[in-house]
């Protein structure tokens, strides 16, 4: 490939090939493939001429190698990615506002009066039809008021003036098309799972593979460990332990056979299994709940925004000013001052550029926002609602506790559980090898024979020559038999009631248990009370989990209310439930099971390792997995309404005094024209600079009782 270097510097370089080089399709393929070069940081690739940014980690001589050994038969077509989508945006957006200002200045430098005339005419035309629209339609809104004072500065031969109300409006709506079309490509997550193949059993019992576009009812797929479930099914063959947890919310995996049904998204892992296809795409579980998702939002689509109610309801004073004027002086000129110092106009650049700074602020601080009006209502909301498990907690199962029943003492216990183990990855097998670690509890495999692994029941080995399981209360009490007293029940009795427990028997005696818990992260309670500082006046918990998990982590946490074993249908419900009562609602999840009650908030809020799903559905996705970045949130869009509301007071000020002074006659409607315009573009720059959005230590500024 040959190409011509246009800038090189340190770890940066920039090549072009020349124009029609390759298509903006292959433009996106060839960002794929100089990604994937080892020593390649960073690609960004430009169809218009050719151009390809680098910035590179490995010597620019490999670089350059990569660069000259690309073939034309090399290229090949793929999609854009959210990045490549959003920056093409921005610069598609600065190119438009540069030339619009470029345009301006030089038509009223160079165009000749008529043709500048004429100019302003086409351009303020849209807006006039617009007003006409309006007016037909008995609306008194911002739209009649822009219209109206354009035609009137025109009729009145004002074209500066009328320039400028042009200039500004035109303006204002590639700003508001920008804050749209970023808010659309912000998160670009695929609604459908992200699965190319997948393994199939054939009639005469072979295993083939095939595109998952191919799968079809009926199939018999086989799903090993570790693999996402392509379709809702029924398992024909094996079994396994199922983590249901992005369906269900349960932190621990389910145990699943011949006969049972399972469902895509969840992941099987342990076991194997073959399952016979059911239900697939739309058909499945997730496209229902997803059906769910797509009514709740169209509710959500017809919200206005708080900037364009306040416009709109300034407009019939701006009229009353000009009519009374009119009528009081008979002077069309002082009547023109009321119409060109038009309040909207400011309220409706300023209010994008605050919006667009505010969700710029948050991306810098690894927060995706979708849209402005979701800052408004997260800013504002007095309620919250969490799930449980991988949101108030970290989905990571954890030794509570081990209570040695028989002859071993407590750690002893604890060494030869975590021995047996460490030889299977399952999440509870790695919290008990991980205590053991912790204290120290070293081990050998000197004292038991060869590990057998029952599939989501336990494990069975000898040690010391004798039996000895270490699982579930079903394999250990009731498969093999082992026998418990009363005493002990006892003790199993008082823990079960906040801890999943496991068993350990050594020769049909039970010699221990180990209490699982799902911890709640260890920032959780400090953020909740910094939550309810900044405004929240009621914060709960809904969980698929069992009443126990539930209660314990609501006491933990100091929780105002929780329900346990919600189904996702009703988790939506309770979320409507409580916006008829009057309450503005942030939801907080990650799993598909949280998807409709995402849907259904007023805000809703995915976490970092939420389901793509969740993270879809989601007004705002948190890329750190810390609580934290909840109360961050908060004070940022707190701080974009005290932007915009304090942008409010100063159009309100500088605007009636302009009018003023342009109704008494003290200045002409033409400088009036100016000093409004300036004052506009002023505070629009001002609601642009990083300064509206310091940097804020949430432990500096609240003392709370954690």
């Amino acid at each position: 490939m040959k190409f011509k270097i246009v800038y090189d510097r340190n770890d940066i370089l920039r090549v072009r090939l020349g124009k029609n080089a390759f298509t903006p399709e292959q433009g996106y393929g060839l960002s794929r493939l100089l990604s994937e070069k080892e020593g390649i940081e960073a690609v960004k690739v430009s169809s218009v001429n050719g151009g390809i940014f680098l910035k590179y980690t490995c010597e620019k001589l490999q670089v350059l190698k990569y660069l000259a050994n690309i073939k034309k038969s090399d290229l090949f077509e793929a999609e854009p990615t959210p990045d490549e989508l959003s920056n093409e945006t921005d610069s598609r957006y600065i190119s438009k506002i540069v030339k619009k200002v470029a345009t301006r200045y030089l038509c009223k430098a160079f165009l000749p009066l008529p043709l500048h005339v004429a100019k302003i005419v086409y351009e303020g035309l849209p807006f006039m039809i617009k007003g006409l629209d309006s007016l037909i339609h008995l609306r008194l809104d911002v739209d009649l008021l822009d219209a109206t004072s354009v035609a009137v500065t025109l009729s009145q031969g004002m074209f500066g003036p009328a320039g400028s109300i042009v200039f500004l409006l035109g303006l204002s709506e590639i700003l508001e098309d920008y804050t749209i079309e970023k808010t659309k490509h912000s998160l670009e997550n695929s609604l459908m799972l992200n699965i190319n193949k997948v393994w199939i059993k054939t009639e005469e019992g072979t295993e083939v593979q095939i595109p998952f576009s191919e799968l079809r009812e009926g199939d018999k797929v086989i799903v090993r460990s570790g693999i996402i479930i392509p379709a809702d099914g029924t398992i024909v063959e094996g079994e396994a332990a199922i983590n249901e947890a992005t369906m269900t919310g349960e932190s621990l995996a389910v145990h699943k056979d011949y006969g049972k049904k399972v469902y895509a998204g969840t992941i099987v892992e342990d076991g194997s299994i073959v399952m016979n296809v059911d239900e697939l795409n739309e058909k499945t579980r997730i496209n229902q709940i997803i059906d769910l998702i797509e009514s709740s939002d169209k509710a959500k689509a017809g919200i206005q925004s708080k900037a364009e109610n306040l416009a709109d309801s300034i407009v019939p004073w701006n009229f009353a000013v000009t009519l009374l004027t009119y009528i009081i002086t008979r002077d069309p000129i002082k009547a023109i001052a009321a119409l060109t110092v038009d309040y909207s106009c400011s309220i409706k650049l300023a209010t994008p550029i605050s919006i667009i700074s505010a969700m710029r602020e948050a991306s810098e601080r690894e927060i995706v926002v979708k849209g402005g009006r979701y800052l408004e209502a997260y800013a504002t909301a007095d309620t919250i609602i969490f799930d449980k498990t991988g949101t108030l907690t970290k989905s990571q199962p954890h030794v509570a506790k081990y209570i040695s029943l028989g002859r071993l003492t407590d750690d002893e216990f604890l060494r030869h559980a975590a021995c047996l183990e460490e030889h299977f990855p399952h999440s509870v097998a790695t919290a008990i090898v991980q205590k053991a670690k912790e204290l120290g509890l070293e081990h050998g495999e000197e004292y038991h024979s060869e590990v057998e692994y029952v599939v989501a029941h336990g494990i069975a080995t000898t040690l010391f020559g004798k039996r000895t399981v270490l699982g579930s209360r079903h394999f250990v009490l009731e498969d093999e038999n082992v026998e418990i007293t009363e005493e002990k029940e006892q003790i199993v009795k008082e823990n079960a009631d906040k801890y999943s427990i496991i068993y350990f028997a050594i020769d049909g005696k039970l010699e221990g248990i180990i209490c699982i818990d799902d911890p709640p992260r260890e920032e959780a309670k400090k953020v909740l009370s910094q939550l309810r500082y900044l405004g929240i006046k009621d914060i709960i918990m809904l969980t698929g989990d069992s009443e126990n998990a539930a209660k314990t982590t609501a006491e933990l946490l100091g929780l105002d209310h929780y329900k346990s074993q919600v189904l996702p249908e009703d988790k939506a419900a309770i979320v409507e439930e409580i916006k008829a009562q009057g309450k503005k609602v942030i939801m907080v999840g990650d799993g598909i099971n949280d998807s409709p009650a995402l849907s259904a908030a007023d805000v809703s809020v995915a976490m970092k390792d939420s389901s793509d799903l969740a993270r879809e559905v989601a007004d705002i996705t948190l890329l750190r997995p810390l609580l934290d970045d909840l109360v961050t949130m908060r004070i940022i869009s707190q701080q974009m309404i005290d932007l915009i509301n304090r942008n409010y007071r100063y159009i309100l000020v500088l605007n009636t005094l302009f009018m003023g002074l342009g109704l008494t006659g003290v200045i002409t409607p033409s400088l009036t024209s100016i000093l409004h315009n300036g004052s506009t573009l002023l505070i629009g720059l001002n609601s642009a600079t990083n300064k509206n959005y310091p940097e804020v230590n949430i432990d500096d500024i609240i003392d709370v009782e954690v």
